[in-house]
């Protein structure tokens, strides 16, 4: 591997994801606010720049200059460390994802044989691994600001959050492990890829338009992951460790200017993290939803030098934008939830019907790889077709079901 490669991929790639990603923030809490101001019938940021676009901008700028208060009896060291904490997991595990297909790149420079380059900083073979151990450590910073601060209301801020990791990190990996299983059992019929990588989930889902989507072979798994993730970026309605009503700031309440701003940051930059999770494991990540269609095939630019690289990271960048629009839609419409309904949710639902559907999926992945070879078919091809088999039987008997309680009842009842 020349130079020029060894540079690509271990700082441009790694420099240029991240700040992207960060760019992208600012135009996420300016969207959150006006979608909000929409759905409240009002205007929203307007003043500063064309539709109030360089409002974050300003507010960045009052936050820097805000005085900086450090309680008097707080632990002065973990207090300032915190912030830090928080930010730093969902900022390394954008590490693993996916953004865009290969690019191809010189050799060289300007010169030399093209050689293929992931649009991803690192594709290892524990990719989901590594982002559920560093979505586990982002709550040690909300858990160490509300102890540091010597304030009880922050104190049950970060306790709320710990329990609410625990109760909700527990059916979110059954769901990321349903999906897995397709994606092992990809890997296992095509050579050269690594069971548990993102990429791996991304090109399981291959197929003509968004027909192989895994949003709809394990919806109950994407209804799921969708739940836990708002619960795990800790906003409304599972909002609990910053309860304004009951903990006035909750975790965060003594922190001000930069360092609140910290914690702000982390909790977009979470969701960005989650929504590319969701979008590589259910959305087909960087796969068009118009591929393998014969009236656009025209449309396909894979021919052409830029758009090749581009087009696969537009649609990457859509699909996120699309989870972070259904991260604001929930915020302003639902009310919070009380706690022991936060619990139970998690617990009584969720577990049981996340580790249900891994069993049924493990089940079919079985059957499917028993059948496959027999039928000359691939896996999980086999396996869709069982999975729209089962929905389809399940279908009948709830409406047969239905339909002889209707018969059932008497006439005027």
């Amino acid at each position: 591997m020349s130079g020029w490669m060894i540079f690509l991929r271990a700082v441009v790639i790694p420099l240029v994801i991240p700040i992207v990603v960060l760019t992208l923030i600012p135009l996420w809490i300016w969207l959150e606010r006006r979608v909000c101001a929409r759905l409240q019938q009002r205007l929203g940021p307007n003043r500063v720049g064309w539709q109030g676009l360089f409002q974050p901008i300003a507010d960045v700028i009052k936050l820097l200059f805000k005085e900086d208060i450090t309680p008097s009896h707080a632990d002065r060291i973990v207090y300032l460390a915190a912030p830090v904490v928080a930010l730093i997991p969902s900022v390394a595990a954008l590490a693993v994802i996916p953004f865009g297909d290969t690019m191809s790149v010189p050799s060289h420079l300007f010169w030399g044989d093209p050689v293929p380059v992931p649009v991803q900083v690192a594709d290892v073979n524990i990719g989901i691994l590594w982002v559920l151990a560093l979505g586990s450590l982002a709550v040690y910073g909300v858990v160490l600001a509300g102890w540091a601060s010597n304030n009880k209301w922050s104190l049950l801020g970060g306790v709320r959050s710990a329990a609410q990791m625990v109760s909700y990190e527990l059916p979110m990996g059954l769901a990321v492990i349903a999906v897995m299983l397709s994606s092992s059992a990809f890997a296992t019929a095509h050579s050269g890829y690594a069971a548990l990588s993102l990429r791996t989930a991304v090109e399981s889902q291959r197929g003509v338009a968004f027909a192989g989507w895994n949003c709809f072979w394990h919806f109950p798994a994407f209804v799921i992951f969708c739940i836990c993730a708002v619960a795990e970026c800790n906003r409304a309605p599972f909002d609990l460790p910053e309860a304004e009503q009951e903990l006035t700031g909750g975790f965060h309440t003594e922190y001000s200017s930069l360092r609140f701003a910290m914690f702000f940051m982390g909790e977009y930059i979470h969701m960005t993290t989650l929504s590319a999770v969701g979008t590589a494991l259910f959305f087909g990540g960087y796969l068009s939803p118009l591929a393998g269609i014969p009236l656009v095939s025209s449309l396909n630019v894979s021919h052409i030098p830029v758009l090749n690289i581009l087009a696969p990271v537009g649609w990457f960048l859509l699909k996120v934008l699309l989870c972070i629009l259904l991260f604001i839609w929930l915020r302003w419409t639902l009310p919070r939830l009380r706690w022991d309904q936060l619990m139970r949710l998690g617990w009584v639902a969720l577990l049981p019907a996340a580790f249900g559907w891994v069993m049924v999926a493990a089940i079919l992945q079985t059957v499917a790889a028993e059948i496959a070879p027999h039928t000359a078919g691939d896996p999980l091809l086999v396996y869709r077709v069982l999975v729209f088999l089962t929905a389809a039987l399940l279908g009948l008997i709830v409406y047969f079901k239905r339909a002889g309680r209707s018969a059932a009842r008497p006439a005027g009842a």
